[in-house]
């Protein structure tokens, strides 16, 4: 199957890891030229670029989900190397769980950190949103996806505000989804999936037990691969995807 990506310009926020490095390595593969962003991984952000095929077709920008600046100016420096923006991955995440002092239970939780983390998850994604869906409407023709979580619609423990971020996102979707002039927005809602973070959970014997419930309650019988969610962030995001638009699709082996 042609999926069209041959000289398309991608942005994947959050890059470097898990989801975000497996998807990148697609949209690389499918021809497309991909930039990334990083937030503290400045090395294994540009160790990727390499694996991407060299500065001549990808590239790496710090970018910050709770710093509004930021995200100006990674947007419009990828829009400038680049000559625009074609797709975008809305990626990054500021996840507190296991943080001292940002993990607290919610009736400890100082108001003005939850404020905090709910407006860089939500309000840090419209704007990245926002810097590039001006030209995908005027070029007649782009594709944005929104990773989210099955949390936004089953919860879990301590996630009161990761997981409402996330149903925020949702909203947000099926109101950019009326973009039209060939701009399809889609949200992509992971479960379990078998990243750094999960690693470590997966070899920590207070959270084992956890996972392995989470396994137990999914039908497929195992927990997700980052590349299981990239290929279905690569078809949404390409030219493949000829009309799918405002659907919010769990890769969570049945969840």
């Amino acid at each position: 199957m042609d999926l069209g990506l041959t000289d398309k310009r991608v942005l994947i926020t959050g890059g470097t890891r898990g989801i975000g490095r497996a998807t990148a390595l697609l949209y690389a593969q499918e021809g497309a030229r991909v930039a990334i962003t990083y937030n503290s991984s400045a090395d294994a952000a540009h160790k990727l670029v390499e694996e991407l095929g060299g500065t001549d077709r990808a590239m790496a920008v710090p970018y910050e989900l709770r710093d509004p600046a930021s995200i100006v100016s990674a947007v419009d420096t990828v829009r400038d190397a680049f000559g625009g923006i074609d797709v975008l991955v809305a990626n990054a995440l500021w996840f507190t769980w296991g943080d001292p002092g940002e993990d607290d239970a919610f009736e400890d939780l100082d108001p003005e950190k939850w404020t905090r983390r709910f407006r860089a998850n939500t309000e840090g994604h419209m704007l990245t949103a926002q810097r590039v869906v001006k030209d995908m409407r005027a070029n007649g023709w782009g594709r944005v996806v929104l990773l989210s979580s099955i949390t936004a619609q089953y919860g879990m423990w301590r996630s009161e505000i990761y997981s409402s971020s996330k149903a925020a996102l949702h909203g947000f979707a099926k109101g950019l989804m009326w973009s039209q002039h060939g701009v399809l927005v889609n949200v992509v809602a992971p479960g379990a999936t078998r990243t750094e973070f999960m690693e470590q959970l997966l070899e920590d014997p207070d959270t084992r037990e956890m996972v392995e419930k989470e396994i137990e309650r999914t039908p497929s019988g195992r927990i997700s691969e980052p590349e299981d969610i990239a290929k279905l962030i690569l078809f949404l995001g390409s030219g493949a995807n000829g009309n799918i638009n405002g659907e919010i699709i769990h890769t969570a082996g049945g969840r």
